[in-house]
């Protein structure tokens, strides 16, 4: 068995792959695996004609970021002790990966660790995807160290250490081959977004421990596949989150956490309209509608309820109505 693979998912991103491959191969020491989503642009042959010593993974339809990864790891299983997931649209840096390999060496406690996720646009200011670490609110709102809902902290080396974390982000990660599938990779039903958070989740029920490491940095574009402002991602946010939080939690805990969630996604949806963003608006009708789809129970499997690592408890109210828009300031 190898050490490790870095494996980066495509769908018809040539012209992304063309600008942020140079740096993985200029900086990385592990082989580097291209899980192709039936792209219908020419991002095979420009990898075969560029890059001929990176392995192509092809997959015969587009399952998404998270059914096209678990797809992909599933083909290469038994072959690696690690993998780390990176987005296609990251600028790494030099022993990136070595790095993240020889820290999850020397906890062996831990299933995957995430490094420090900077902005490209604006590499003094974190990035929105995963940032210092992420967590969860009491609520099952996701958030991060380095940012909370749109607004960015700069990085002022506030954030150079090493926390324990609720879950790590899937812009860059590596992780255990043997956890992951042990956690049965990405759920496919959740297509693309907070499916890291999910598969995180239980993870930390089977008694695993996810980190976040200072001492690493990359760079993400981020929103190269789906734009922040597509009324699509609000769906994806929205209904994915709900499941996962009915995935994870207790029953009881579910029902009460439900209640609240109707209520403030009502208060959303009603500030999406005012704010003349009614396709918006009726997104989070319909991931309401839709997220029983995707609800899979995973709490009769993977072990009991586990607590929040982060410090924020309601996260709405901090941000909103007490204005406080800093972890270390909340």
């Amino acid at each position: 068995m190898q050490q490790a693979a870095i494996v980066i998912l495509n769908f018809n991103g040539e012209e992304t792959l063309r600008k942020f491959l140079p740096s993985v191969v200029n900086h990385s020491s592990y082989p580097v695996i291209v899980a192709d989503n039936a792209s219908t642009d020419s991002s095979v042959d420009f990898l075969r004609s560029h890059y001929p010593q990176i392995s192509i993974i092809q997959m015969e339809d587009n399952f998404g970021f998270a059914g096209g990864y678990t797809r992909a790891l599933n083909t290469i299983r038994g072959e690696f002790e690690y993998y780390i997931l990176l987005n296609s649209d990251v600028e790494v840096t030099p022993h990136w990966d070595e790095n993240m390999i020889a820290w999850l060496e020397k906890r062996k406690d831990v299933a995957a660790v995430q490094p420090k996720i900077l902005s490209y646009q604006n590499p003094d200011f974190f990035d929105y995807a995963g940032a210092a670490g992420g967590y969860m609110d009491n609520l099952g709102y996701p958030y991060c160290r380095g940012r909370f809902f749109e607004t960015i902290e700069k990085d002022q080396g506030q954030y150079d250490d090493e926390v324990e974390v609720d879950w790590t982000s899937g812009a860059c990660m590596a992780i255990r081959s043997e956890a992951f599938h042990r956690g049965q990779g990405f759920d496919p039903a959740y297509f693309a977004h907070m499916e890291e958070i999910d598969l995180c989740w239980k993870l930390r029920r089977m008694g695993y421990a996810l980190y976040y490491t200072g001492a690493v940095k990359v760079y993400h574009v981020g929103g190269a596949t789906l734009s922040r402002t597509s009324p699509r991602k609000t769906y994806l946010n929205f209904r994915n989150n709900l499941a996962a939080l009915k995935n994870n939690m207790s029953p009881f805990k579910w029902r009460s956490v439900y209640l609240m969630r109707c209520l403030l996604d009502l208060l959303a949806a009603i500030v999406f309209l005012i704010q003349g963003k009614g396709d918006h608006s009726m997104m989070i009708w319909k991931a309401h509608r839709d997220f029983r789809k995707i609800a899979k129970g995973f709490d009769k499997y993977f072990g009991p309820m586990v607590h929040t690592k982060g410090k924020i408890k309601f996260l709405l109210w901090r941000y909103y109505f007490l204005g406080s828009r800093k972890y270390l300031n909340s």
